[in-house]
């Protein structure tokens, strides 16, 4: 029951270190990464503003970068279908790049903090919800990037994976592109968009998926 419980710090300690560097640096990166700024920055380097931008929104994994501006000032320069493209992209490495760490990299340190049980107990528990929460995830600020590291670390199936999280990134990076092509900033209506598109694609997904397609663990 002890190690049951212990898989609780795996969590913590993802969300302390996502947290961590918002509290430190955040509102030097805001000032920053402002919307003028960011849209500043892609004029001044607009043959590689694309680049620029994939490279941002991966960078978040690691840096307190608003994400959500990235999206929709490449949706202000490249226009909706462009610059969603290249948000989908972005979105969609990073979630990648999050997974394949912690799959890779982070299990052994995992099993040591939280024990092969808790491991096995979360993989149980992404067996049933991974899917929907790593979709939902992509348009949640910190969420996002803890989801995809958990589902590395317990092991979640890689081709379930990609589905969740390409279903979650496409959404999301259009919807946010759409609404900086359009020069909002109210991104209330692209939040909630972002979360219920990519989990009705997932149901629709699993619906029509063959059953014994899907590996048990």
């Amino acid at each position: 029951m002890l190690h049951r419980h212990r898989i609780w710090l795996i969590p913590a300690l993802l969300l302390t270190a996502i947290i961590a560097p918002f509290l430190i640096w955040g509102d030097t990166f805001e000032s920053l990464l402002s919307p003028d700024a960011m849209r500043a920055l892609f004029e001044q380097n607009h043959r590689f503003a694309w680049l620029i931008g994939i490279a941002l929104l991966v960078a978040d994994l690691f840096l307190p970068i608003p994400s959500t501006i990235v999206m929709s000032s490449l949706g202000w320069l490249y226009g909706p279908n462009t610059g969603g493209l290249i948000s989908s992209t972005g979105l969609f490495l990073s979630a990648c790049t999050a997974y394949q760490l912690s799959r890779h990299l982070g299990r052994r340190l995992a099993v040591r903090l939280a024990g092969e049980e808790s491991l096995t107990a979360a993989a149980e528990w992404f067996s049933k919800a991974g899917g929907p929460c790593i979709a939902i995830s992509r348009c949640l600020p910190v969420l996002n990037e803890a989801i995809s590291c958990l589902a590395g670390l317990s092991g979640f199936p890689q081709r379930q994976f990609l589905t969740a999280a390409l279903f979650g990134s496409v959404p999301t990076g259009f919807i946010f592109a759409y609404i900086g092509h359009l020069g909002r900033k109210d991104s209330t209506a692209a939040i909630a968009l972002s979360a219920i598109v990519p989990v009705l694609l997932w149901f629709v997904y699993r619906r029509i998926s063959p059953s014994n397609a899907w590996p048990k663990s």
